[in-house]
């Protein structure tokens, strides 16, 4: 069913409008497939594009595994050796706020978290300059 505007539209066509639908209506031009093979081969490539960089992240990921494991170790030996006192945040460092959601002060876990983000942004911006 089509709606009574299209049916008007196509009742108030004028010159301009048929010349154009005359233009248009003309068979395509036998090109042997040339326009088959190009649009395939975007296609392949846009699919290309699309599946390179998670392929490429994953066969990233399975080589460094190995590696990643070796220095989360060697990290974990390295803190055993560190001083207990190096470690720890002083309380006057955090504010001292009294909501504790499972034991664990909420308030100074969050800016501890705010802090530690923060510091990593800029650690990459200095890393990339």
């Amino acid at each position: 069913m089509t709606s009574k505007i299209i049916n008007m539209v196509e009742k108030l066509k004028d010159a301009e409008d048929r010349l154009l639908e005359s233009m248009f209506a003309a068979e395509p031009i036998a090109d042997g497939g040339f326009s088959k093979r190009i649009v395939t081969h975007i296609r392949r490539r846009i699919w290309v594009r699309r599946l390179a960089l998670p392929v490429a992240m994953l066969v990233g990921g399975l080589i460094a595994f190995k590696p990643a494991m070796q220095l989360v170790t060697v990290s974990s030996t390295l803190l055993g050796v560190v001083p207990r006192e190096f470690l720890e945040i002083p309380a006057s460092v955090l504010p001292q706020v009294e909501s504790v959601t499972f034991g664990v002060p909420l308030i100074p876990m969050i800016v501890l978290s705010a802090m530690v983000i923060v510091a990593g942004i800029l650690g990459t911006r200095l890393l990339n300059e």
